[in-house]
C-alpha cells in the first residue's frame, strides 16, 4: 500500500476525531481538531473541523470559546464555496445557536442548511435541526405535518440517528400535550431502533419519556421502575436537564406514596439538578453577551480605522493642492471633528443600548435572569450588614402554555407583558422584578416583614385573576401560583431563599394553583 499523502492524513486526523466526538469523548477530539485547522493549510476542512470543534467545546461547557468560534464561522459563512462544507457549518451553526437560547436565528440556519444540500442528496439533517428550532422556540405541536415529513425523509436518506431523534420530540409533544397512550405506543415502536443505534442520549431521552408516559397513565409503580433506570444509567455527579424531570418524578411518587424520606432525598436531588441547569444557562448567557460585546468593539473599532484613513487621504491632497490649502484644512478640521463627535454620539448610544439589553428581558423590560440574581445578591449583602430582613417571592402563570396553544404565542407575549405591569402596579419604587424565564418571574421585597409580603403577593395573585385580557372575539383569563420565602426563617443566602421559594410556589401549583405559599412556617392564602 503506498504511503498516504499530507493531505489524506489531515483528512483521517479529522475523521479519527468526528468518530471521538459522536463517542462523546470530547477531550481526545479537540486537540486534533485544533491541529487541522492551525496547519493542515485545507480551508474546506478547516471550515469543517470547526464546525465539529464549536458544538465539541459547548459540550464540555466552554461557552465563550464556542460561541466565539460560532461568530468567525457565520461571517465566514458566505466564503464557503464547496456545498457539503458549508452544509456542515450551517447545520452545526444552528445547533449551537439553538443550545445558546438564540431560537430564531437557529431556525434562520437551518433553512440555509436546507438550501445548501448538496445536488442528489436529501436534506435530513438540516430538516432535523429545523424541527429541533421549532421545538426550542414552542412553534411546534403533535399534529405538525413536517415532523412526519422529516422522519420520512430520513428514513429515505438512511439516517436512523435522525429517524429517532425526529420521533423523540413527537413523543415529547405527546408528554406535554397529555397524551401518554400515544406516548407510550410511539417509544415502543422506536425502542428496536434504540438497541441497534445504541446512541446514548437518546436512550436516555427514551427511557425518561416512558417514565413520565406511565406516570401521567397512573401507573406509579411503573413510572417509578423507568425512572431509577434513567439512574441506573448516568455517572454518580452527572448534571443533565433529564435528571431534573427523572428526579421530579420520583419526588411526586414518593409524596404520593407517603415515604417521607424518599421525597425528601428525591426533592434535594432535584432542586440540585435545577440549580445547576440554572447556573450552566447564566454561564451561556454570559459567555454569548461577552463575544456580542466584543464584535460590537471590533466594529466600532474598524470604523474608527476608516475614518483616520479617510483624514489621511484628504491630508495627502491637501498637500498636492497649496492653493486652497487654509481653506480645505478648514474644512477638513471641520469634517474630522464634527466625526469624532457622531463616533462619540454614536459610540455612547450603542454603549447604552448594550448596557441595558445585557440587564434586561427584551420581552417584558424588567430585569434578566442574571441582573435580577445579580442584584438580588447585592442587596441581600446590604440587608445582612444592618440586620435587615427582606422576602423572596417567586411568580408561575397557571396553564401558560394553554394561552400559547389556544391563542398563539403573539398572544402568549402580551399576556406576559400584561401580567408584569399587573406586578408592577403593586411594588414599591425600590423592589427589584425580574424574568426567571419562560412564565415565571421574581421578586425581591427589601425591607418587608413576612406578613406583609405574603399580604402583597396575594394583592398581585388577585389584581391578575381580576384583569383578564380583553380580546377582539375573546377574554382570556390569567391566573398565578405563588410562592413567598424570608430571610427570617431562610437566612440570607441567595440560593436558599430560592430553594424555599421554589419549593413554596411547588407546594402552590400542587395544591391547586391560584394561590399564595409561604415557606414551611407560612400559611396558604386560598384562591378567590
Amino acid at each position: 500500500m503506498p504511503p498516504l499523502t499530507a493531505a489524506q492524513k489531515w483528512q483521517l486526523d479529522y475523521l479519527d476525531a468526528q468518530e471521538a466526538s459522536l463517542q462523546g469523548n470530547y477531550d481526545a477530539a479537540n486537540p486534533p481538531l485544533q491541529n487541522v485547522i492551525n496547519h493542515s493549510g485545507n480551508r474546506t476542512l478547516a471550515a469543517k473541523a470547526s464546525a465539529l470543534l464549536m458544538n465539541n467545546l459547548a459540550m464540555r461547557h466552554r461557552y465563550q470559546e464556542a460561541f466565539t468560534l460560532a461568530q468567525r464561522l457565520s461571517e465566514n459563512v458566505p466564503n464557503l464555496q464547496d456545498a457539503a462544507t458549508r452544509l456542515s457549518v450551517l447545520t452545526n451553526l444552528s445547533q449551537m445557536l439553538n443550545l445558546a437560547g438564540q431560537n430564531d436565528l437557529a431556525i434562520q440556519y437551518a433553512r440555509m442548511a436546507e438550501q445548501s444540500v448538496p445536488e442528489g442528496t436529501k436534506p435530513c439533517r438540516p430538516r432535523f435541526m429545523l424541527m429541533a428550532a421549532l421545538y426550542s422556540a414552542k412553534k411546534l405541536t403533535s399534529s405538525a405535518p413536517d415532523l412526519s415529513k422529516t422522519t420520512k425523509l430520513c428514513e429515505e436518506a438512511g439516517q436512523p440517528i435522525f429517524v429517532v431523534a425526529t420521533q423523540l420530540i413527537l413523543s415529547t409533544l405527546y408528554l406535554e400535550e397529555h397524551q401518554p397512550t400515544k406516548a407510550l405506543a410511539l417509544l415502543d415502536r422506536l425502542d428496536p431502533l434504540l438497541k441497534i443505534n445504541r446512541y446514548f442520549p437518546h436512550t436516555l431521552s427514551a427511557a425518561t419519556q416512558r417514565a413520565q408516559a406511565y406516570e401521567q397513565l397512573g401507573r406509579d409503580k411503573d413510572a417509578k421502575t423507568a425512572a431509577l433506570a434513567v439512574l441506573d444509567m448516568t455517572r454518580p455527579g452527572t448534571i443533565d436537564n433529564m435528571l431534573i424531570d427523572v428526579y421530579q418524578l420520583l419526588y411526586r411518587i414518593a409524596e404520593r406514596h407517603g415515604d417521607t424520606a424518599d421525597a425528601l432525598r428525591y426533592y434535594k436531588e432535584y432542586i440540585n439538578q435545577k440549580q445547576s441547569a440554572l447556573d450552566d444557562a447564566s454561564a451561556q448567557a454570559l459567555a454569548y453577551q461577552a463575544v456580542q460585546q466584543q464584535v460590537l468593539t471590533r466594529k466600532l473599532e474598524i470604523e474608527e480605522l476608516g475614518r483616520q484613513n479617510s483624514v489621511l487621504k484628504l491630508q495627502q491632497a491637501l498637500s498636492a493642492k497649496a492653493v486652497e490649502t487654509s481653506r480645505l484644512y478648514i474644512a477638513l478640521l471641520l469634517i474630522g471633528l464634527g466625526g469624532v463627535a457622531l463616533w462619540l454620539f454614536r459610540t455612547m448610544r450603542s454603549q447604552r443600548r448594550f448596557k441595558r439589553m445585557a440587564t434586561r428581558d427584551g420581552l417584558t423590560d424588567i430585569f434578566n435572569h442574571q441582573h435580577f440574581m445579580s442584584e438580588c445578591e447585592k442587596r441581600l449583602q446590604a440587608l445582612q450588614k444592618r440586620a435587615g430582613h427582606a422576602c423572596l417571592i417567586w411568580i408561575d402563570l397557571d396553564h401558560f402554555k394553554r394561552i400559547n396553544d389556544t391563542h398563539g404565542h403573539a398572544i402568549g407575549d402580551a399576556a406576559l407583558r400584561h401580567s408584569v405591569a399587573i406586578c408592577q402596579q403593586q411594588l414599591r419604587p425600590d423592589d427589584l422584578i425580574g424574568r426567571l424565564g419562560g412564565e415565571e418571574f421574581g421578586i425581591l421585597l427589601g425591607d418587608c416583614p413576612r406578613e406583609q409580603a405574603i399580604a402583597i403577593a396575594d394583592r398581585i395573585r388577585l389584581a391578575i385573576e381580576a384583569s383578564p385580557m380583553v380580546l377582539d372575539e375573546a377574554v382570556v383569563s390569567i391566573s398565578a401560583s405563588i410562592g413567598v420565602a424570608n430571610t427570617a426563617t431562610s437566612g440570607h443566602d441567595l440560593q436558599r431563599l430560592c430553594r424555599d421559594a421554589d419549593a413554596a410556589l411547588y407546594r402552590a401549583k400542587h395544591a391547586g394553583r391560584n394561590r399564595v405559599v409561604a415557606d414551611a412556617a407560612g400559611s396558604n392564602l386560598a384562591e378567590a
